[in-house]
């Protein structure tokens, strides 16, 4: 172990962006806390990828308020601290207003904004209170191209990280006195699990089209960018929100 290793913990670390910053962080000499929610199977695939020593498996739904606050104190007694918290666990669904019903929309909403904006901004709580009082940290979220562009499909999870944005914006200037630097990654579609089927349906022409890359991102791309700003990029970078979307949406 390093005399720089931090500790790390990445929600919804059991698959895509999560599991590939979690062995980026590992990689460079970090002790990384694999978050799951269900998935004790695949957060323990994540948990046997990663090298060094010192990493463990949480188990939460990031949702409710109280397992959070149950996490992070578990986090903090196991690994003897916490240094940075990746907000990366999210949940998506269709929802287009001109075909779900007045409930389905209710429900849609009340659970990607629990899990996309609500979780986050409690973990974010529980770690900063935590960071402030030993020496600072980082927090890195993880919001999305469609914060900007828009989801007509899913407007809830568009809103959800648009929110998700202004939040870190927000605790960026907050936390900065405290030495608690927070900061935004946003990508566009990337090569995950979730994704997989309509990338390889119809749509993933399309989809692929987007950049002129011609490709989406694999997890990796993004992880990298995660862990840059979870460890060497400068304090001076708080409160940025980083595209990582190969240049399929341009924002002024």
């Amino acid at each position: 172990m390093n005399s720089n290793s931090k500790i790390v913990l990445v929600t919804g670390a059991s698959r895509g962006i999560g599991r590939a910053a979690a062995r980026l962080f590992a990689a460079g000499g970090n002790r990384v806390a694999v978050h799951y929610r269900k998935d004790a199977d695949a957060a323990e695939e994540t948990l046997a990828s990663l090298a060094g020593g010192g990493h463990c498996t949480v188990a939460a739904d990031v949702s409710d308020p109280q397992a959070v606050a149950s996490l992070v104190d578990e986090v903090t007694a196991r690994m003897d601290g916490l240094d940075v918290l990746v907000n990366n666990a999210g949940v998506g669904e269709h929802h287009m207003v001109e075909q779900v019903e007045y409930p389905q929309w209710q429900a849609a909403w009340q659970r990607i904004l629990a899990t996309n904006l609500v979780g986050p901004a409690n973990l974010s709580f529980c770690a900063a209170k935590y960071m402030i009082a030993n020496g600072g940290g980082r927090i890195v979220n993880v919001s999305s191209r469609g914060a900007f562009r828009g989801e007509p499909k899913q407007p809830a999870y568009g809103a959800s990280k648009a929110g998700l944005n202004a939040m870190g914006q927000s605790l960026a200037q907050a936390l900065a006195p405290h030495g608690v630097f927070v900061f935004t990654v946003a990508p566009g579609f990337v090569q995950t699990d979730l994704a997989a089927a309509r990338l390889a349906g119809p749509d993933g022409d399309e989809i692929r089209s987007q950049s002129p890359l011609n490709r989406v991102a694999q997890p990796e791309e993004v992880a990298r960018t995660i862990v840059f700003l979870g460890s060497e990029a400068p304090d001076f970078l708080t409160g940025c929100i980083i595209d990582v979307n190969g240049a399929s949406y341009l924002r002024s």
